[in-house]
């Protein structure tokens, strides 16, 4: 399936910038096809796996999220960042990146384990808590891995 291009082609970054904006970045909002035909889209924590280019997060076990994925994996997932102003001037400067792909439910607790940890270190280094979260909630934990079928980024200034 062809996605749509950007239509303002000078706004557009490259691919690296946007793998980097999904790397530093920490969370984004995770949109699902919902209820009754309406998106559901929330915000979520997020890993983007360089490894395999794939984006995963982690979530409960039941939910509107999770039902919505049972009848279709197809997602799209947005990221922007804080942006910043250049001297002088009252408007942002900021990227943001869309991913629209298909997700797949992981249960497998080495799994969950691995990426957790990874998920964990964008926020802390304090290895107890991290540990220690996993021990009292590894196991009540899936993973969603979004592979990406197509990913764009642009630059704007909100002006």
């Amino acid at each position: 399936m062809p996605f749509r291009e950007l239509t303002r082609k000078n706004k557009e970054i490259t691919r690296e910038e946007a793998i980097e904006l999904l790397t530093r970045e920490t969370r984004g909002t995770l949109a699902v096809n919902g209820d009754s035909g309406y998106p559901y889209a929330m915000p979520m924590n997020h890993f983007y796996n360089v490894g395999d280019g794939c984006i995963y997060f982690h979530c409960g076990r039941i939910g509107h999220r999770l039902d919505s994925l049972r009848r279709s994996d197809k997602v799209s997932f947005c990221v922007c960042e804080e942006g910043y102003r250049e001297e002088g001037d009252w408007a942002y400067n900021v990227r943001s990146v869309i991913v629209f792909g298909r997700i797949e439910v992981i249960d497998d607790i080495e799994k969950v384990v691995t990426i957790t940890n990874a998920l964990c270190r964008k926020f802390t280094l304090d290895e107890e808590y991290i540990q220690k979260e996993i021990r009292d909630h590894g196991k009540a934990t899936l993973l969603l891995k979004l592979t990406p079928e197509h990913i764009s980024g642009k630059r704007v200034k909100e002006s």
